[in-house]
């Protein structure tokens, strides 16, 4: 028994990429799938790629290996069932989801094959607060800057599918006048709070908000919200700039 064990041993599972795709599973998904019971577009397979009926979910490849959909990077789904023009499968969530294969040649069109839209959580923002300190008048200018950096969320849809949507990050601005005379003036980015916020965190996050929060002997102290879009989570994280014109950060909370 000792040498088929060897053998059995030696024999590792390949990774996903690599195994074998069943071509027949993957005929069988081409065209538009909706929901059973609601009739609503779940998505579209086409080729190697599925496409979603939103519009800023990004299309992804995918593949079936043995009685699994896999769905770009992350994505794995037990099927239950699949015929020409039925699918089961079971969704992130545990719930077994229930399509059917719509040969409505319009409902097809209406999937967006160009460029998703990429989305911005803020137009630009700008802000003016005057504070004083023992006896000086202080002039605050914060702007939220959106730009073209772009930041890859992870989410799942309501019909429990992971999916890709894309952000545009912040830049944000901040400037600190004494009457005519310029203290301070920088741009901000989210790396810059790289020793504060997780980097897993950090990578699906925007710079989402800077506020003025207090003054005191350690200089001006701004409230830095860093978010992960769509969800409740944000880092928040307290920024101070001297009277000198020096930084200092600590997290205030999760």
């Amino acid at each position: 028994m000792l040498p088929l064990l060897l053998v059995a041993c030696s024999q590792k599972q390949k990774p996903v990429d690599e195994q074998e795709e069943s071509q027949e599973a993957k005929r069988l998904l081409q065209g538009v799938w909706i929901d059973e019971e609601t009739e609503t577009a779940v998505f579209q397979m086409k080729g190697d790629s599925v496409f979603y009926a939103d519009s800023t979910s990004m299309p992804a490849r995918f593949r079936v290996v043995g009685d699994t959909l896999y769905i770009g990077s992350e994505g794995r789904y037990y099927i239950e069932k699949q015929t020409e023009h039925v699918l089961w499968f079971k969704s992130q969530t545990g719930e077994t989801v229930k399509c059917i294969k719509n040969e409505d040649e319009e409902l097809g069109q209406t999937f967006d094959k160009s460029k998703p839209q990429i989305l911005t959580l803020t137009e630009v923002l700008k802000r003016d607060t005057v504070v004083f300190y023992e006896g000086e008048r202080y002039h605050l200018y914060v702007a939220v800057n959106p730009t073209k950096y772009k930041v890859s969320i992870q989410t799942v849809n309501e019909d429990g599918l992971d999916v890709t949507n894309v952000y545009y990050d912040n830049i944000i601005h901040l400037s600190i006048f004494r009457g005519s005379t310029q203290l301070f003036s920088r741009n901000f980015h989210k790396k810059d709070y790289v020793q504060r916020v997780p980097q897993r965190f950090l990578e699906q996050s925007v710079l989402n908000n800077m506020e003025y929060n207090k003054i005191d002997a350690r200089g001006f102290h701004f409230n830095v919200s860093l978010c992960v879009p769509d969800e409740a989570s944000c880092y928040l994280v307290d920024q101070v700039v001297s009277f000198q014109g020096k930084l200092s950060s600590q997290l205030i909370e999760y």
